[in-house]
C-alpha cells in the first residue's frame, strides 16, 4: 500500500499545473440557476428560475456556513479531512480489507477525492466508478489538497455537491428545506443535510436513521453526555422537511420576494440569464414597510366587527428628482384571488384624482385662478346620450365656491363647469402628455372625464403627480439601476399653475368643507395629496408628494369586485400617510419656493362668501376684491320665487341619487327645497315628520323613500318619491358569507 501511494504522489508531482482548474476558476464558473433581483443597496428581493436543469443557489463562501453544517459534513463523509493529504490512506486499505472479506464498511472517498469527481462531471452526480476514474480522482485529489487550501475545498464541496432531486449546493438546500441561509442552519438540520450526501433520493426513513447516526456521532465528538436522544421524533422531522423539496415555486418567497411583480415585469423586458444579477432601483427598507403597511391596512379594513370586502392593495414610490421607482408593489392581499395580478400595472377608473390636472389646465389657460368662484348648483349638461347631471358627494349644492375650495374639498359639479371651459377634448391631450394610458379620445368620455371616468394605472398616476412636484414637467419612470438615460422631460404645466394646484392640495383649511379639520391626509410636514374612488367603490386612490417624494396607493379587489363601506380617508389614505411619514422620518418635507411668476395678493369676497385671505395668483391675473356680476347670479336650480303654490323644489319625483364612495357617509346629505309660497307647511318623509324649514338636510339611506309636504292639517300638499342607491348599503347575508 505504501508502494502504491509513494507511486501515485510521483504521479501527482510530475502532473502539469492545469491539470485541475484553480479554486478562483471553479468559483467564477459557478451559475445559480436563478438571476436575482436586487435593491439598489445589493440585497435580494426576488429570485426567478431560469435553468431548469438543476436548482443552485448563489455560491455561500464557508464563512457563512454554520459550524454544526461543517462538523457534520466533515463527521459523516470524512472523518479526517484535516489530517490527510487528498487521500486516506488508512480509510482506503480498511475499505479494501472489508471488501475482501464481504463487511460492510464506509466507503474511502475522501471530501477531496468527491470534489474531484463533482468538478469534473460538472456538478452532476454519477453511479459507481471504474478503477482507472478511482485512480484518476485519486491523482485529483493529491493535486487539489497540494493546490488549494483546506477550507476552499470544504466550500466548494458544499457548493457543488447534489442533494436531494434537483437540488444542487448547499444554499439552493437551505432555502428550499429549511427556508433559512446556511448560516442558520442547527445541529439537527445540519445533520438531515448531510444525510443527503450520501443518499440523495434515498425514502425520509433511509434518511432519517442516516441523520440519526451522524447526529450521535457528532455528539461523541464532543463527548457530549446530554440525556436527550438527539434522535426523538427525528423521524416526522425529516418526513416534513423532506416534503418541502417536493413544490418548489418558480419565484422564491418569503424576504427574497419582497417585489415579485416587479422581478416578473424586469424578466419580460430584460430576458435576464440564468445567474444574472439585475440591479433595481428599489430601495430594501422601504419596500418592506411599504408592502407591511399595505397588509396591515387591509387587515384594519377587514376585521371581522366591520369587513369591507377588500382584499387587495398596491403601492409605488418615486423620486421627484431622478424619478427612481423606491417601492413598487404590486400585491399585499393575502385573501387575494388573483395574487398574480400587478395593481401598479393594472388600469383602473381614476375618480377625483385626475381634478388637479383639470384645475392646472384652467390656471394655465388663465380660464380661472385659485380665488375664481365656481357656481356649485344643479347642472345639466346636453350629450349625445341625454342629460349629464354631475352631483356631489354630499347630494348638497355648495352655492359660490373658490377654486381652492371646490379642488381641495373635491366638489363635482365645479370640476364640470370648469371642464366644459377647458373641453374634454384638450383635457384628455393634456393626460395623455403626463403620460396616462387614456385608450380613447376627449370626447369618448365626455364632460365625465372630470370625475375621473378614464382609465389608469397607479405607476402612471404617480409619475403624473409627480409632474406637478416637478414644477410641472413630465418624465419617465426608472426601475432598472443600470439603464437610466436623462431625458429633458415635456413640460405640461407652466411653473406658475403647478405651484398653486400644489398649494391648494396641501391646504387642509382647503378641503374642511369634506374632510373635515382632522383629516388623515394631513401629514407632520409638507405634503400635497388627493383621494379618489370610482364608481361602484371597485377603486379607491391615495395620490400625492412631498419635496422629496411622490406616493400614490390604490387600495380595492383585483377581481374587480365592489368594497363596502370604504371611503377616500378610510382606504388608501392612512397607508399613504403611513408611508409618507415614513419617508420623513429622516428630513422633513418642506414647501416649494414661488416661481417668479406668481405674486400673492389679500383677496376680499363679497357677502363674505368665503373668509378674506391671501391668495397665490399668477402674475397678471391677480385681484382683490371677488363678488358676482348681475348676470352671475346663482340659478335657483328649478325652485320659483314667485307668489305661486307650494310644491316641491327638489328632488324631483323619480330621482335616483347615487351616494359618492369617494367621501366618507356621514358627510352625506340629500337637501328637501320648497318651492312656491303659502302658509306654513312640513316635510314627512316615509311617513314620519321631518321638519318645517323651506330647506332641510337628510342623511341619505339606501332604498325607496316618499316625500310629501303637507299643511297645517296634515294635508298632503305635494308629493315625490326618489330613491338612494349606493355602496354605503348593508351587504346581504348571503353576499357576506
Amino acid at each position: 500500500m505504501k508502494r502504491a501511494a509513494v507511486l501515485v504522489i510521483a504521479c501527482v508531482l510530475s502532473m502539469p499545473a492545469h491539470a485541475q482548474p484553480g479554486f478562483d476558476d471553479v468559483r467564477a464558473q459557478w451559475r445559480s440557476s436563478d438571476w436575482v433581483l436586487l435593491s439598489r443597496d445589493g440585497e435580494p428581493l426576488a429570485r426567478t428560475r431560469i435553468d431548469k436543469r438543476a436548482r443552485r443557489g448563489d455560491w455561500i463562501a464557508l464563512a457563512d456556513v454554520s459550524p454544526a453544517l461543517r462538523e457534520a459534513i466533515v463527521v459523516s463523509e470524512d472523518k479526517r479531512f484535516y489530517a490527510h493529504a487528498g487521500v486516506d490512506w488508512r480509510g482506503a486499505a480498511a475499505a479494501a480489507w472489508g471488501n475482501l472479506w464481504n463487511t460492510r464498511t464506509r466507503g474511502a472517498s475522501t471530501v477531496t477525492m468527491q470534489l474531484t469527481g463533482l468538478i469534473d462531471d460538472d456538478g452532476k452526480p454519477n453511479g459507481r466508478r471504474s478503477i482507472g476514474e478511482k485512480a484518476q480522482q485519486t491523482i485529483g485529489a493529491l493535486w487539489l489538497e497540494r493546490s488549494w487550501r483546506k477550507d476552499q475545498i470544504l466550500e466548494a464541496y458544499l457548493n457543488l455537491v447534489p442533494f436531494r432531486g434537483e437540488i444542487v449546493g448547499l444554499s439552493a438546500l437551505s432555502q428550499t428545506m429549511f427556508g433559512k441561509a446556511p448560516s442558520g442552519l442547527d445541529e439537527r438540520e445540519a445533520a438531515l443535510a448531510a444525510a443527503l450526501v450520501r443518499a440523495p433520493n434515498a425514502p425520509y426513513a433511509k434518511v432519517a436513521a442516516r441523520a440519526c447516526v451522524i447526529l450521535r456521532d457528532m455528539r461523541a465528538l464532543h463527548a457530549d453526555a446530554r440525556s436527550a436522544d438527539p434522535c426523538v421524533n427525528l423521524d416526522s422531522y425529516v418526513q416534513l422537511a423532506l416534503t418541502r423539496t417536493a413544490a418548489v415555486p418558480a419565484v422564491a418567497q418569503g424576504d427574497d420576494a419582497l417585489a415579485p411583480h416587479l422581478a416578473r415585469r424586469i424578466a419580460g423586458e430584460v430576458h435576464p440569464a440564468a445567474g444574472a444579477r439585475v440591479r433595481s432601483t428599489l430601495d430594501a427598507r422601504l419596500q418592506r414597510f411599504t408592502r407591511d403597511t399595505l397588509a396591515r391596512t387591509l387587515a384594519e379594513l377587514n376585521a371581522r366587527a366591520h369587513p369591507r370586502n377588500v382584499h387587495d392593495a398596491a403601492a409605488i414610490v418615486i423620486d421627484n428628482a431622478s424619478g427612481d421607482v423606491l417601492a413598487w408593489v404590486g400585491s399585499a392581499g393575502g385573501l387575494s384571488n388573483a395574487p398574480e395580478v400587478d395593481a401598479v400595472l393594472a388600469a383602473r377608473q381614476a375618480g377625483s384624482t385626475l381634478k388637479p390636472f383639470l384645475y392646472a389646465q384652467a390656471i394655465d389657460e388663465r380660464r380661472v385662478t385659485a380665488a375664481t368662484l365656481l357656481d356649485d348648483a344643479p347642472l345639466d349638461l346636453a350629450t349625445g346620450g341625454g342629460l349629464y347631471i354631475p352631483q356631489n358627494y354630499d347630494h348638497d349644492f355648495k352655492g359660490w365656491v373658490s377654486v381652492r375650495t371646490a379642488l381641495g374639498s373635491s366638489l363635482n359639479v365645479p370640476a364640470v363647469r370648469t371642464l366644459v371651459m377647458v373641453t374634454p377634448h384638450r383635457f384628455a391631450k393634456t393626460l395623455v402628455a403626463l403620460g396616462l394610458p387614456l385608450s380613447q379620445a376627449g370626447d369618448y368620455y365626455g364632460f365625465s372625464l372630470a370625475l375621473g371616468s378614464a382609465d389608469v394605472t397607479l405607476a402612471s398616476l404617480a409619475n403624473a403627480y409627480r409632474a406637478l412636484a416637478n414644477g410641472g414637467i413630465a418624465k419617465p419612470l426608472f426601475d432598472i439601476a443600470d439603464h437610466r438615460p436623462a431625458p429633458a422631460g415635456t413640460r405640461v404645466f407652466s411653473p406658475e399653475a403647478s405651484f398653486i394646484v400644489t398649494d391648494i392640495l396641501a391646504d387642509n383649511n382647503a378641503r374642511t368643507r369634506t374632510f373635515g379639520f382632522d383629516s388623515v391626509l394631513a401629514t407632520r410636514t409638507f405634503s400635497a395629496v388627493k383621494t379618489g374612488t370610482s364608481k361602484d367603490m371597485r377603486d379607491n386612490w391615495a395620490a400625492g408628494f412631498t419635496s422629496r417624494y411622490t406616493v400614490a396607493v390604490w387600495v380595492g379587489n383585483a377581481d374587480g369586485a365592489p368594497m363596502w363601506d370604504v371611503s377616500g380617508v378610510t382606504g388608501a389614505a392612512p397607508a399613504w400617510n403611513a408611508i409618507v411619514n415614513y419617508l420623513n422620518r429622516r428630513s422633513d418635507s418642506r414647501a416649494p419656493h414661488a416661481p417668479p411668476g406668481v405674486v400673492t395678493t389679500r383677496v376680499t369676497y363679497q357677502d363674505d362668501l368665503e373668509p378674506a385671505r391671501d391668495e397665490w395668483f399668477v402674475r397678471g391675473t391677480q385681484m382683490s376684491a371677488v363678488g358676482l356680476t348681475a348676470n352671475a347670479a346663482r340659478s335657483t336650480g328649478g325652485v320659483t320665487t314667485g307668489a305661486q303654490s307650494a310644491r316641491i323644489g327638489a328632488p324631483t319625483n323619480g330621482t335616483i341619487f347615487a351616494l359618492d364612495p369617494d367621501i366618507p357617509p356621514a358627510r352625506q346629505r340629500v337637501w328637501f327645497e320648497r318651492a312656491g309660497s303659502g302658509a306654513p307647511l312640513a316635510w314627512r318623509l316615509d311617513g314620519k315628520p321631518y321638519g318645517h324649514d323651506a330647506r332641510a338636510a337628510w342623511l341619505p339611506w339606501p332604498g325607496r323613500h316618499v316625500l310629501q309636504l303637507v299643511d297645517a292639517n296634515g294635508g298632503v300638499v305635494d308629493q315625490v318619491g326618489f330613491e338612494v342607491r349606493g355602496a354605503f348599503a348593508k351587504p346581504t347575508a348571503r353576499a357576506a358569507k
